[in-house]
């Protein structure tokens, strides 16, 4: 498995993280709250890309998503070793990532994934949401396959192969939204085209939705250049999706 140059390309976002780092059955995690009252049998779990926890982007991200209701929690999948943040703009930063992929890889993340969930459980909570980017993704779709969570989403999600779409749609009961793009080497046309002929004109009986955005590119959904009209629209429509998914799903 490989990742691309966008999976390395964004920008960085602008704000202040409302959530705290909390340890959840040994794993840091990223908890964040709404303020008001919301259901406490229910959660979303967000699955960041490489980047993890060190880049504002996917903090703020969460924090959107708890001011729409629900308490998120993302788990620390690199062990404090996540794809350092600096390589969106220093573009002499050099990075080895054939050897810091295989301490992380997708297996190894999703025992601490696995952990974390099995830490909520103990904490009350019955019903999952997932919203996998990029890396996270993948992520999503190992833990639907065994029905750990109750509801998926991911944007321009990596590592997956055709084989994996079938897996999901024989295993899987949790409706699957896929927020997909334009420019993506990691789930491109063809990757679309499947999904479409696995899950689409109702074959997926719990649900499933795949609404695409041009000009965009892999990425665009949490290290976009906002400054981009197209791109900006894109961000806000995957996450206008996602929320919309949760809402009627979870």
């Amino acid at each position: 498995m490989s990742f691309c140059e966008h999976c390395i390309r964004g920008v960085r976002h602008e704000g202040t993280a409302e959530g705290t780092l909390e340890t959840i059955n040994g794993i840091p995690t990223y908890v964040v709250k709404p303020s008001g009252d919301y259901p406490k049998d229910k959660a979303i779990l967000y699955l960041t890309d490489i980047f993890g926890l060190e880049l504002p982007n996917n903090k703020l991200l969460a924090d959107d998503f708890a001011r729409n209701g629900f308490q998120v929690y993302a788990p620390d999948f690199f062990e404090g070793d996540p794809a350092p943040a600096d390589l969106l703009y220093d573009d002499g930063k050099e990075f080895d990532f054939p050897a810091w992929f295989p301490k992380h890889d997708a297996e190894r993340a999703g025992k601490r994934l696995r952990a974390v969930i099995e830490g909520l459980k103990e904490r009350g909570i019955t019903k999952f949401g997932a919203t996998g980017y990029c890396y996270g993704g993948r992520l999503m779709f190992d833990v639907a396959f065994d029905n750990l969570i109750q509801v998926g989403a991911t944007s321009h999600p990596s590592l997956l192969q055709p084989e994996d779409l079938e897996k999901y749609a024989k295993l899987s009961k949790a409706p699957l939204l896929i927020n997909t793009c334009e420019d993506d080497f990691q789930f491109p046309k063809e990757k679309q085209e499947k999904a479409d002929a696995v899950f689409g004109d109702g074959k997926f009986a719990p649900g499933y939705s795949r609404p695409y955005f041009p000009g965009c590119e892999h990425g665009f959904a949490i290290r976009g250049d906002l400054s981009n009209p197209l791109v900006k629209a894109g961000k806000e429509g995957a996450f206008k999706n996602t929320v919309e998914w949760f809402i009627k799903y979870l």
